[in-house]
């Protein structure tokens, strides 16, 4: 009788010490997505300055504007595998260690290639943080909060984005501090979450997956919600490889995650980055106002998915979306003599909704592969949308100067429209189901 009054006695405390356990791992997840998108944005309001200082040419422009994304193109796959075949505890340090290295760097810079290869570093580091933070999230999140923990890495993007910028603003601005520093300040973030990820326990799921199942139990009754263990019991234990993403049993997962992924940031990632010149090209006013409008839309679109994603499903978010952002971008591009407040509007509800599927894509790679592929798939996946990303960042203003707005605003709808059809046949309903049924959505 004793023994169980003392259970039942310690049921609250143990409750009360998981909810403080997930904050904490939420808070140093989510600051991983945070530098992913500080990194970007901070180079904006330095830019001028670093390429006279640095006496950049176009070409090492373009090439420093994209080792951030070449980086995470080689560092995802590569992290995505060593967290499967090592797991997610070791990645999860090494990543943030390697990016607080290269970021310092910043501050030291004297040549184009130390800066390419300092932003190269960082870029591998957050590649290596996607593979290995969105699968941790997943299985550490209770099933009915898991596709609003994983928006919340979304909302961090966009957030890391927005303040990079005014910070970088204000200290070019208002400071004699030098374009080194300003680039530098993820350092202190970065930091700050290094020291915040020392002795964060490895995940119960991947040590299952490897028949240490007795050390998968205690870390599941220490960390997890009460029934996680029973669904974790449940799954296969088996040795995880590349080929299996593409097997008869998950190459549906493989192939809806992954062009989901490219078809959503694709033109994103075109319009976004050149939405000066677009809006430009269309009559409208560019400057500030223009890109933070999109960019505003956007993180609405993005808070708006993390409030409903639990409640509607994941689905319903997916695929009406893009089908509707396919359609914004066709009537930009067919409609040549369309007034100029028409076209800010359609640009900035294309913004908003494409945000809000945006969104979701890093939430399915999570979920619907088993734990044994869920870092590489996800790893792959990422890899896959990088591509994406480089081909709208790069050919974009080729394609406006080649072929005219006109035309490639409807290359970016049928983009969008890709990406609809493929999520119409593929894309499943994961809303509040255990990842192990998740991850055997196709297979039934």
């Amino acid at each position: 009788m004793s023994s169980t009054k003392s259970l039942a006695a310690n049921r609250p405390k143990r409750a009360v010490n998981k909810k403080r356990f997930l904050i904490r791992m939420v808070t140093v997840l989510i600051g991983g997505m945070f530098l992913d998108g500080y990194v970007i944005g901070i180079l904006g309001p330095i830019s001028g300055q670093m390429a006279t200082d640095l006496q950049l040419s176009p070409l090492h422009e373009g090439l420093i504007a994209g080792a951030v994304l070449l980086g995470i193109l080689v560092g995802s796959p590569i992290g995505g595998w060593a967290a499967d075949k090592w797991g997610r505890k070791p990645l999860f340090t090494f990543d943030i260690a390697l990016f607080t290295v290269a970021s310092m760097l910043q501050f030291f810079i004297d040549s184009p290639a130390l800066l390419l290869i300092a932003r190269l570093l960082m870029g591998i580091a957050i590649g290596i943080e996607y593979s290995v933070g969105w699968p941790l999230m997943s299985e550490f999140a209770p099933a009915k909060l898991r596709g609003r923990l994983l928006g919340a890495m979304g909302i961090a993007w966009y957030g890391g984005f927005m303040m990079a910028y005014l910070i970088g603003y204000l200290l070019h601005e208002y400071t004699d501090l030098s374009w080194h520093f300003i680039l530098g300040t993820s350092t202190f973030f970065a930091v700050a979450l290094f020291v915040g990820r020392l002795g964060m326990p490895e995940s119960p799921r991947w040590l299952w997956s490897k028949g240490r199942q007795n050390e998968a139990r205690d870390l599941a009754r220490s960390y997890l919600p009460d029934d996680a263990l029973s669904d974790i019991e449940h799954e296969d234990v088996r040795k995880g490889s590349f080929r299996m993403l593409f097997s008869a049993q998950y190459w549906r997962s493989t192939l809806f995650i992954s062009g989901f992924w490219f078809c959503a940031v694709t033109p994103y990632f075109a319009i976004a980055i050149f939405a000066d010149s677009v809006l430009d090209t269309y009559g409208l006013a560019g400057g500030l106002a223009g890109g933070v409008g999109l960019s505003a839309l956007a993180l609405a679109g993005v808070v708006l998915t993390f409030f409903l994603i639990d409640k509607v499903g994941r689905r319903v978010l997916t695929v009406p979306t893009q089908w509707l952002c396919g359609i914004m971008l066709a009537v930009i591009g067919l409609w040549a003599g369309a007034p100029a407040p028409i076209v800010l509007i359609l640009f900035l509800v294309f913004s908003f909704f494409n945000a809000m599927y945006t969104t979701i894509t890093g939430v399915y790679p999570a979920e619907v592969l088993p734990t044994e592929i869920r870092g590489i798939g996800t790893g792959f996946a990422t890899s896959v949308s990088r591509v994406g990303a480089f081909i709208g960042t790069f050919l974009m203003p080729v394609s406006i100067e080649a072929l005219g707005a006109g035309v490639t605003m409807v290359i970016a709808a049928l983009v969008a429209f890709a990406g609809a059809a493929l999520s119409q046949w593929l894309a499943p309903e994961t809303k509040g189901i255990s990842l192990t049924e998740a991850a055997a959505g196709y297979t039934h």
